[in-house]
């Protein structure tokens, strides 16, 4: 058993530092063209929103309520989101997130799954704004509509 306790800024890695206490994506855009939300068993909750341009995620950016873990996971969602073409998105796995982060606490592997069930859900968002519609693009005629009185 080892008497050592664990000191967080010289224990974690650079890169979970840098992406724990990055602030530049934690933005709510008024406009965005995927938005996710997914909050934890443990009441944490990220929203994630894309902006999409000419297929490519052109950027990613979020709210995170909850513990430097959920920020870290978050970012680091968002860093590899942004520059794929949206399809691709969707192999970015909980996995690689905390394996990018290389020292996130076992006992907090919920935080990237946490992050990436929230970017899916803005992909999903995203896709069911850009899906063609079923009449080709043309709102169909409403034929119940009541004449002038």
């Amino acid at each position: 058993m080892s008497d050592q306790t664990f000191d967080f800024w010289r224990d974690h890695s650079l890169k979970y530092l840098e992406m724990a206490h990055d602030t530049r994506r934690i933005e709510r855009p008024e406009h965005a063209d995927g938005h996710g939300s997914r909050t934890g068993e443990c009441g944490d909750t990220i929203e994630m929103f894309l902006e999409v341009s000419r297929g490519k995620i052109s950027r990613v950016s979020f709210d995170a309520r909850g513990c430097l873990n959920t920020r870290a996971c978050a970012n680091m969602a968002a860093s590899l989101a942004e520059g794929r073409r949206a399809p691709d998105a969707w192999s970015i796995t909980s996995e690689q997130v905390a394996g990018e982060l290389e020292t996130l606490p076992a006992d907090h592997i919920h935080c990237a799954e946490l992050a990436v069930g929230a970017l899916y859900l803005a992909l999903s968002d995203y896709e069911k704004k850009t899906a063609p519609s079923p009449s080709g693009g043309q709102e169909e005629p409403n034929l119940n509509k009541k004449g002038t009185e």
